[in-house]
């Protein structure tokens, strides 16, 4: 149950890159949840994923310290559930969502993650570094954080430049 869990039903054994493989799964899973049920449940889900992923890293990881296998991508789709959270959040409580999300604000908010994910810069790196159950999934949800940031500033300034 923990493997399935941390390689988020088995994705994480696809390769090449499973961490792209996990990340564009999450993507679709969670463009979904926004669709079908909302921001709040993509909050909900997101938080849940997060708990279940600290909890599966350790149990998986307790006998190997240090260690972060490839496979591993319980991180990705939490990482890539907050980056969403930002567009999400945004036409939610913004004026006339309806529907599914725009593409670009899930498209930059994959591109985005995945660029903070495997380039670590900041507290990214500084997460990954900890060489810890906790750093795997920490690297990640600042990496969400900066793309989630990532994307809310993208759209201001296309907003801005489009209707000035």
């Amino acid at each position: 149950m923990i493997r399935a869990i941390t390689t988020f039903g088995f994705i994480g054994l696809m390769r090449p890159a499973p961490g792209t493989w996990g990340s564009a799964a999450a993507l679709a899973l969670g463009v979904w949840i926004d669709a079908a049920l909302g921001f709040p449940a993509l909050a909900l889900a997101t938080a849940a994923v997060t708990a279940l992923g600290f909890w599966a890293c350790a149990q998986a990881l307790r006998d190997r310290p240090g260690e972060d296998p490839s496979e591993i991508v319980i991180d990705e789709v939490a990482g890539q559930w907050l980056a969403l959270l930002f567009p999400s959040a945004a036409f939610f409580f913004g004026p006339g969502k309806e529907g599914l999300l725009p593409w670009p604000a899930w498209v930059g908010a994959f591109v985005l993650f995945r660029l903070f994910d495997i380039t670590k810069p900041w507290l990214v790196g500084r997460a990954d570094r900890r060489h810890d159950p906790a750093g795997v999934m920490l690297d990640d949800l600042w990496a969400g954080v900066f793309a989630g940031i990532g994307v809310i500033l993208a759209g201001i300034l296309w907003h801005l430049v489009l209707f000035s």
